[in-house]
């Protein structure tokens, strides 16, 4: 998500990464899409939420399966009309977002057991990636191993070791 963001044409824009599993149900609402000042027990300052922090960007919502469906529905209209109502307000605002999720859950399945709202399913699997587990494509294990320690180097200024034929095969 952040390559897709860093080389499209809103990468000067803000990148917000939301992991949707530890959110809890009942601050959701609130997190994606902003909130008032009092318009709940809590809300001691207007905040503008996740969606509207990225206006202009790429917003990436990590295990979207985890969403409630009540948020889905929200989710929903603010794909499908460009807009959304923060808690406590009456008014709409237009917001311009990319976004990208991702799952681990088998989201058709999902919606044939009512866990996930079908018409927010087609309205995300647009431009799908399906992204095999790493077991299942072993080839890609010695390019990730160089690429992690040439960051690890630059991160921490140390030479970069060459791997090993032989560490490699293993």
């Amino acid at each position: 998500a952040r390559a897709l963001h860093q080389l499209s044409d809103r990468s000067e824009k803000p990148f917000i990464a939301i992991n949707c599993a530890a959110i809890p149900e009942s601050l959701a609402e609130a997190e994606f899409f902003g909130a008032k000042k009092g318009a709940y027990t809590g809300a001691h300052t207007t905040s503008k939420g996740k969606f509207l922090a990225a206006d202009g960007g790429t917003i990436f919502l990590d295990e979207i399966g985890e969403l409630d469906i009540g948020i889905q529905a929200k989710l929903l209209r603010l794909l499908q009309e460009g807009t959304l109502t923060p808690i406590g307000s009456h008014e709409e605002v237009q917001v311009n977002i990319r976004l990208i999720a991702a799952t681990n859950r088998d989201l058709e399945d999902e919606v044939k057991a009512g866990q996930f709202r079908e018409d927010l399913f087609f309205r995300l699997n647009v431009v799908p990636i399906v992204m095999p587990p790493l077991r299942e494509r072993k080839e890609d294990i010695p390019l990730l191993a160089q690429h992690f320690l040439q960051r690890a180097g630059q991160l921490h200024g140390l030479d970069v070791p060459k791997l090993s034929a032989d560490v490699l095969k293993s």
